[in-house]
């Protein structure tokens, strides 16, 4: 569920705005969610009066997490979630494990692999823990945010 911001601005929420600027939903891992991973993760920005350029950067950050969770691991779901912690958005991302490698950022020369270069070129930190399961890993990065646009 996702609760406009106005709603929680006002306090017609019933929550505190730290605890419920948030949003979680997963995908199955397959090449056509990533797409719909971007698209959910811009419609909450914007439900949430987020300005664009944050809209645009956790776009591309969604994007490329949610791309190497499909490509480089045996995961039947994908987990992402974006939450609002002080001035920054925290994105995660959650897979069910089995990559052969942890993601790292690869040469600039290497063919494709790119992804994480652009992570943290527009996060301002990003990094990988295993998940409390004991299988898979979280991704996740912060991304600063301006005020809301409303």
């Amino acid at each position: 569920m996702v609760i406009p911001y106005d709603a929680l601005r006002s306090g017609r929420s019933g929550g505190s705005v730290a605890q419920r600027l948030q949003d979680t939903f997963h995908l199955p891992a397959l090449n056509s969610s990533v797409s719909k991973a971007r698209r959910r993760a811009l419609t909450v920005l914007r439900e949430w009066g987020m300005d664009e350029e944050l809209g645009a950067d956790a776009e591309l950050v969604v994007s490329e997490l949610f791309t190497n969770a499909v490509r480089h691991t045996d995961s039947v779901k994908i987990i992402c979630s974006l939450r609002i912690v002080g001035s920054r958005l925290r994105v995660e991302v959650v897979d069910q494990g089995c990559a052969e490698v942890e993601p790292r950022v690869r040469d600039s020369e290497d063919e494709g692999g790119r992804g994480l270069l652009l992570v943290g070129a527009v996060a301002d930190d990003w990094g990988v823990r295993p998940h409390e399961s004991g299988r898979g890993q979280v991704v996740w990065a912060y991304l600063s945010h301006g005020r809301p646009t409303r």
